[in-house]
C-alpha cells in the first residue's frame, strides 16, 4: 500500500480558514489600541502646551486675557523646545490663558469615541 504524502486540499483550506478568522479578530484591536494611543498623545500634547502657556503667563504677568503666540512658548530657550505635532495630523490651537489648548480633530464627528480633546480635571 502507497502513502500520501502532503496535506489534502481540505486541510489547507481549514487552516487558512482558521487563520482569516483570527485575522478578523485581531486587526480591528490593533487599529483600535493604535488610535488610542495617537489620542493619548495628542493629549499629552495638549497638557504641554497648557502647561508652558500657563508658565509664560506667571513669568510675564500677562492677564487672564492674553494669548501667548507660538514663538513665546516654542524655542531652544523657551518652554518648549520643539513644536508639538498631533500624532493623527491634526493641528493645535494655543487659545487664551484661562482656556484650554485644542487639537483640530477635537471637533471631529467622523468618530466620536477618539476625539482629541484635552484632558479636564476631576
Amino acid at each position: 500500500m502507497r502513502q500520501a504524502k502532503g496535506f489534502t486540499l481540505v486541510e489547507i483550506m481549514i487552516v487558512v480558514a482558521i487563520i482569516g478568522i483570527l485575522i478578523a479578530i485581531a486587526v480591528p484591536s490593533f487599529l483600535r489600541a493604535r488610535e488610542i494611543s495617537r489620542r493619548n498623545a495628542c493629549q499629552e500634547n495638549q497638557s504641554k502646551i497648557d502647561g508652558a502657556k500657563q508658565q509664560w503667563a506667571l513669568e510675564t504677568n500677562a492677564g487672564v486675557d492674553s494669548t501667548p503666540a507660538w514663538t513665546d512658548l516654542v524655542g531652544a530657550e523657551s518652554y518648549i523646545r520643539k513644536s508639538p505635532k498631533c500624532p493623527s495630523s491634526g493641528s493645535y490651537t494655543i487659545g487664551g490663558v484661562n482656556g484650554d489648548p485644542s487639537c483640530s480633530l477635537s471637533s471631529s464627528t467622523a468618530n466620536s469615541t477618539f476625539w482629541h480633546t484635552f484632558p479636564q480635571a476631576s
